[in-house]
């Protein structure tokens, strides 16, 4: 099985390719962030996000792709861009056809560490363990993908819902030409 990990982020989004499966050992394809610039408008961020996902899906054809579950946190601004991020992600693979697993980051911990608790530097440190590196992914984004991937991989009944149906259902609108989306000019009060 090949799984396409993604640490959603704005700024930095951590992806990571690992195979693996029952009585295999994971190895490592390919590990990265997908950076993007402060100082661009969202809108051009998440196309960069959106264009660099679908390039390693369509390059190595996941199986799975394998995304962080956003969760509240203290800075709105942040969450924003992780679920934006974390959505565009979820659109290529149903694009794509691919299905979608999503895990909470004390699954992932839990997974790779034995602890839900357990801290950066532990998860990429055991990351580099399983997988015989001789350091950890840096910067700790793409560690979190790997993470992510192994999850997938040891946890692999957490798939989405979606439905054969649904998956059939988004390859084919991804093999149709794009429409603009019709919006309903508002009236203007008098």
């Amino acid at each position: 099985m090949r799984v396409l990990g993604v640490d959603p982020g704005l700024t930095r989004c951590g992806v990571a390719v690992v195979d693996g499966g029952t009585g295999h050992r994971a190895t490592l394809v390919h590990v990265g962030v997908v950076r993007t610039a402060v100082d661009d408008e969202p809108g051009v961020r998440l196309a960069q996000v959106h264009a660099a996902v679908e390039a390693l899906v369509a390059e190595h054809r996941p199986d799975v792709v394998a995304v962080e579950r956003v969760f509240a946190q203290h800075n709105v601004r942040s969450v924003m861009g992780t679920a934006q991020a974390a959505g565009i992600v979820m659109l290529v693979a149903a694009q794509a056809g691919v299905r979608l697993a999503m895990h909470t980051p004390s699954e992932v911990k839990a997974a790779v560490t034995g602890s839900g608790r357990a801290d950066k530097d532990q998860v990429g440190t055991m990351v580099a363990r399983i997988l015989g590196l001789a350091e950890a992914p840096r910067p700790a984004d793409a560690s979190d993908a790997v993470a992510l991937a192994l999850c997938q991989l040891w946890r692999g009944r957490a798939t989405s819902r979606l439905t054969a149906a649904a998956h059939a259902a988004g390859a084919a609108q991804a093999a149709r030409p794009a429409r603009p989306a019709v919006v309903a000019p508002r009236s203007r009060p008098r």
